[in-house]
C-alpha cells in the first residue's frame, strides 16, 4: 500500500500548494488563449487551467489565476470581461517554445504575437486574431466570469460558449477525425515540465464492457490475487463478457488459433505468455490461459 504525505490547504504556503496541485493534476491541456482590449489591443498568453464541458452548447472555460506572489491579475482576464471574445487555440509541440515565451509577463500593451513570432489569422466571428500556426482553434463569446477568490492563486474561470470550429485539415484522417499523432499536442505538467501526445505516450483503451462485463470480482481468486498481475491486467480480465468455466477453457485451449499462439509464445515463461496476450489484445485467450494454467504460474 502507499504511504501519503498528507497536507491540508492553510497550513502550508500557498506557493508550495500550488506547486503540488499543478504537479499532481498532470498533465493539463493548454488553452493558448488570444484576446483584445476596447482600444484594439491584442494579448496572447497560455493557461493550463484549462479543458471544455459539454457540447450543446459547446463550453470552454480557462482560468487565469490571480498571481500568488503579488495577487495582481492577468491581461487575458482584463480583455475577457472587457470585450467578452476569445480565441483559445491548442498547442502542439511544433510551437511549444514560442508558446513558453508568449507566457513572460510582457507590459500591456505589448503583442504577443509579435515578441513570440505568432502569425495572427482574422477570425470569423469574433474580434481577437487567432493562432495561425495552431491545428485546432475555437471562437468563443465569454457568458460568465466566476471568481473563486479575492486572494493570490486563486482562480477566475472564464466561461466560453464555442461560436466556431477550426480544425486543420491536415491533422484529420479519412473520416474527418482529428488523428492525435496528427495533433500531436502538448500538455502541461508541474515545475518547467510538459507532456507530448506522441509515439508510446498515446495507447488505446477499449471501453467498458458495459453490464455485460464479468467484473474482476467475478475473476477465480487465484486469479485476482496474483502477484504479478497488477490492477491494468485485471481490469482487462474484468472487462470480459463472459467467465467460462474449467471445463470450457480446456475445450477451448484446444482450438487452432489458441494451439499456435501457445506454439508463438512458446519459448517465454508461463507469466510471460499472459502479459504478451494481454499486451496484444487477446484477453479471453489470457483468462483461458490463467484458467487452464493456474497451477503453474
Amino acid at each position: 500500500m502507499n504511504e501519503f504525505l498528507s497536507i491540508v490547504p492553510g497550513e502550508v504556503p500557498v506557493a508550495e500548494l500550488h506547486g503540488h496541485l499543478l504537479s499532481g493534476v498532470s498533465p493539463r491541456p493548454i488553452a493558448f488563449v488570444s484576446s483584445i482590449d476596447s482600444h484594439g489591443q491584442v494579448n496572447l498568453s497560455p493557461y493550463s487551467f484549462f479543458n471544455v464541458f459539454g457540447a450543446n452548447p459547446p463550453i470552454a472555460i480557462f482560468s487565469p489565476a490571480r498571481r500568488v506572489r503579488d495577487n495582481t491579475i492577468k491581461h487575458t482576464l482584463e480583455n475577457a470581461i472587457e470585450t467578452r471574445e476569445v480565441v483559445i487555440n491548442i498547442v502542439d509541440y511544433s510551437m511549444v517554445q514560442q508558446v513558453s515565451l508568449s507566457s513572460v509577463e510582457y507590459p500591456k500593451g505589448v503583442n504577443e504575437f509579435t515578441k513570440a513570432g505568432f502569425t495572427m489569422l482574422d477570425s470569423d466571428l469574433v474580434r481577437p486574431p487567432r493562432v495561425a500556426e495552431s491545428s485546432f482553434q475555437l471562437e468563443a463569446k465569454v457568458i460568465n466570469v466566476i471568481e473563486t477568490g479575492q486572494l493570490g492563486g486563486a482562480g477566475n474561470l472564464v466561461v466560453c460558449q464555442i461560436l466556431k470550429l477550426h480544425i486543420a485539415k491536415h491533422i484529420l484522417d479519412d473520416n474527418n477525425r482529428i488523428n492525435p499523432f496528427k495533433l500531436d499536442a502538448v500538455a502541461r505538467a508541474g515545475g518547467n515540465w510538459y507532456v507530448r501526445a506522441q509515439g508510446d505516450a498515446l495507447f488505446e483503451v477499449p471501453k467498458p464492457a458495459g453490464p455485460n462485463g464479468i467484473g474482476i470480482d467475478a475473476l477465480p481468486l487465484y486469479i485476482r490475487n496474483h502477484s504479478a498481475l497488477n490492477g491494468n491486467h485485471l481490469g482487462k480480465l474484468g472487462n470480459l463478457e463472459s467467465l467460462p468455466s474449467p471445463e470450457q477453457a480446456a475445450e477451448l485451449a484446444k482450438s487452432p488459433s489458441y494451439l499456435e499462439l501457445l506454439k508463438e509464445t512458446s519459448h517465454l515463461s508461463p507469466i510471460e505468455v499472459v502479459y504478451f496476450l494481454l499486451d496484444n489484445n487477446k484477453t479471453h485467450e489470457a483468462l483461458v490461459f490463467l484458467i487452464t494454467n493456474n497451477y503453474i504460474i
